[in-house]
C-alpha cells in the first residue's frame, strides 16, 4: 500500500446521489481511490439526493460498480460502504441542507476536527446548480475551514448561457474552491501530454509548423444514442465532446512550455494559445447524421421516436482550426468525432513532413500517434529498411502500449485521478473561468449557424462506417497523407487501419 498523507476526516458530499452519475462514476471513483490507499478510512461520506431512499438502498444500488480487480480488494467494499450515509432533500429549499450540516458538524465535533476540509460534488444537472450553490453557501459552507466544489459540464449552452452560470456561481464561490470537471483532463495519456512534449527533447525540438505536416484529434464512437435522441437533438456532437473534451486535448498539444507544474501556469498557457485560434470556418466544415446500418440490421438517427420530425442535429463533424502563432501558423488542425461508427477509440495523430527527396522516391512520412482509450498506447510510425538482402524499405513503429510495458502499475481512472486533484486543491486539470470563456467564444457562432434557419443538412452516412463519404478527401485537402495498407507492419494486437 503506497504511503499517503490524508487530510483525517475529511467529509465528502455527493449530491444526485441517487442518480447514473454518482452510481456508475462518482462512487466507484472514491472506492478506486479508497481501494488504492489513496482515500483515507477517516473521511465520512453523504450522498444527497431528492428520492426517498434509505442509506441501505443506495448502497445496494451502488454495490454492483464498485471495481474489485483482486480478492483483497472484496473485502474493502463493506469498509468503503460503512463510511456512506444517505439523505433525501430538495435542491431548492434548505431542510435538506440544513440537516447534512447537522450531521456533518456532529461528525466533526465527534472527531475534534479543527480546521473542516469538505468537499462537495455536484452530480447533477446545470440546472440545478445554482439552488444548489446557495444552499451550500447559506447552510454547509465550511467557514473556518476549506470547502471545494466540483461541478460537472455542460457548464452552459453556449457563451451567454455560460457566463450567466458564471456569474451566479461568482458571488458563492471563488475561482479557488470551484472545479469544473472535464473527465478527459483526468486520463492517463491526456495527463502524459506535458511530459511527453516537454520531457523528451527528440519531440519537443520537433514539435511546431517545420517538421509538422498535420494534426488530429479524433473521437469515434461504434454505438448510436439508443433511445437518448430526443436528449441529444439539443447537445449534438460538437457540444457533447469537442468544445471539451477534444479541445482540452488539443490546447494541451498546442500550448506553449509552462514555466512550472504549478496549475496556473499550466492553466496561464491553455488560454494563451486558445486566444491564438482563429474563429471556425463555417464554409470548411463536415457534419453528418447516422442513417441505417447498409444491412438494415441498426436503426437511423431520426429512427428514434424521442428524435424530432426532420431533425437536423449533427451525430459527425469534422472540424478545422488555424493557430496564428509563431509555432503554428500554417498547420491544418482537425477534430473530428461521431456516433455509429465502425470502431470505439479517442486518438491523436500527429504527421511530419516528408523527408527531403533524392536517395528515397517516395516514403511514408513519420507519424506520433497518442491512443488515449480503449487500450491506452504511443506508438512512432518509422521506415526501416526490410529483412534480408533488399535495400527496400517498410513502415514500422517503436511500440508503448500501456497495458505491455506497465503490466505492475495501477492506472487510475479519470474521476479518480480528478476526486483525488481536487481533495488535494490542485487545479491542474480542471477548467478555469476565463479558458471556459475562450472555448464558447470560439464553437458559439458554429453552433448559432448550425442551429440556425440557414443550418446545412447534414450528410447522412450508414450507422457502423467510417463516417460521411467526404471525409477521405476532407482530410487529405487538410494536409493528411494517407499510406497504403501494405506498407505498414501492424502488430497482430492492434487492430488495423489509419482512422
Amino acid at each position: 500500500m503506497p504511503h499517503v498523507e490524508f487530510k483525517e476526516h475529511t467529509v465528502i458530499t455527493v449530491f444526485g446521489a441517487s442518480g447514473d452519475l454518482a452510481k456508475k462514476k462518482t462512487f466507484p471513483a472514491l472506492f478506486g481511490l479508497f481501494r488504492e490507499g489513496y482515500l483515507s478510512s477517516t473521511t465520512k461520506i453523504y450522498g444527497f439526493a431528492r428520492s426517498k431512499l434509505s442509506t441501505d438502498e443506495v448502497k445496494e444500488r451502488i454495490t454492483p460498480f464498485l471495481k474489485t480487480p483482486t480478492e483483497e480488494s472484496k473485502g474493502k467494499v463493506s469498509e468503503f460502504l460503512s463510511l456512506i450515509t444517505y439523505i433525501s432533500g430538495p435542491y431548492d429549499s434548505s431542510e435538506g441542507f440544513k440537516q447534512l450540516n447537522s450531521e456533518i458538524e456532529k461528525f466533526e465535533a465527534e472527531k475534534k476536527v479543527e480546521e473542516p476540509h469538505r468537499l462537495f460534488y455536484l452530480a447533477l444537472p446545470p440546472s440545478v446548480f445554482v439552488d444548489v450553490g446557495k444552499q451550500l453557501k447559506e447552510h454547509v459552507y465550511a467557514k473556518n475551514g476549506i470547502t471545494r466544489v466540483i461541478v460537472e459540464k455542460p457548464f452552459g449552452h453556449d457563451l451567454k448561457s455560460s457566463r450567466e452560470l458564471q456569474e451566479q456561481l461568482a458571488p458563492l464561490f471563488t475561482e479557488e474552491e470551484l472545479y469544473r470537471i472535464d473527465h478527459y483532463l483526468g486520463k492517463e495519456l491526456v495527463k502524459n501530454l506535458l511530459v511527453l512534449r516537454f520531457g523528451n527533447e527528440i519531440l519537443n525540438a520537433s514539435w511546431n509548423r517545420d517538421h509538422i505536416k498535420s494534426i488530429q484529434v479524433s473521437f469515434k464512437e461504434p454505438f448510436g444514442t439508443e433511445g437518448r435522441g430526443g436528449y441529444f437533438d439539443d447537445i449534438g456532437i460538437i457540444r457533447d465532446v469537442m468544445q471539451n473534451h477534444l479541445l482540452q486535448v488539443l490546447t494541451l498539444l498546442t500550448m506553449e512550455r509552462p514555466v512550472s507544474f504549478d496549475p496556473e501556469s499550466v492553466r496561464d498557457e491553455k488560454v494563451k494559445v486558445l486566444k491564438a485560434f482563429q474563429q471556425i470556418n463555417l464554409n470548411d466544415i463536415i457534419v453528418g447524421q447516422y442513417g441505417k446500418s447498409e444491412d438494415g440490421s441498426k436503426p437511423a438517427y431520426t429512427d428514434d421516436e424521442t428524435v424530432k420530425p426532420g431533425s437536423k442535429a449533427v451525430t459527425y463533424a469534422a472540424l478545422p482550426f488555424k493557430i496564428q502563432n509563431e509555432r503554428w501558423e500554417g498547420v491544418p488542425i482537425i477534430l473530428r468525432a461521431g456516433k455509429a461508427l465502425n470502431d470505439g477509440k479517442v486518438e491523436v495523430r500527429v504527421q511530419y513532413k516528408p523527408v527531403a527527396s533524392g536517395m528515397f522516391d517516395s516514403i511514408p512520412p513519420n507519424e506520433l500517434v497518442i491512443r488515449i482509450q480503449p487500450n491506452e498506447a504511443i506508438y512512432i510510425k518509422l521506415n526501416a529498411k526490410q529483412p534480408g538482402l533488399s535495400t527496400s524499405t517498410s513502415l514500422t513503429d517503436l511500440d508503448l502500449t500501456y497495458k505491455n510495458r506497465y503490466t505492475q502499475f495501477w492506472i487510475p481512472e479519470a474521476y479518480e485521478s480528478l476526486i483525488r486533484d481536487a481533495l488535494h486543491g490542485d487545479h491542474s486539470n480542471f477548467v478555469r473561468d476565463d479558458e471556459l470563456d475562450v472555448s464558447w467564444k470560439l464553437f458559439t457562432p458554429l453552433l448559432e449557424y448550425l442551429e440556425g434557419p440557414e443550418a446545412p443538412t447534414p450528410i447522412s452516412y450508414p450507422y457502423g462506417s467510417r463516417g460521411p463519404e467526404t471525409l477521405h478527401e476532407y482530410l487529405k485537402e487538410h494536409g493528411y497523407v494517407f499510406t497504403s495498407e501494405g506498407t505498414y507492419q501492424w502488430p497482430i494486437t492492434r487492430p488495423q487501419g489509419n482512422l
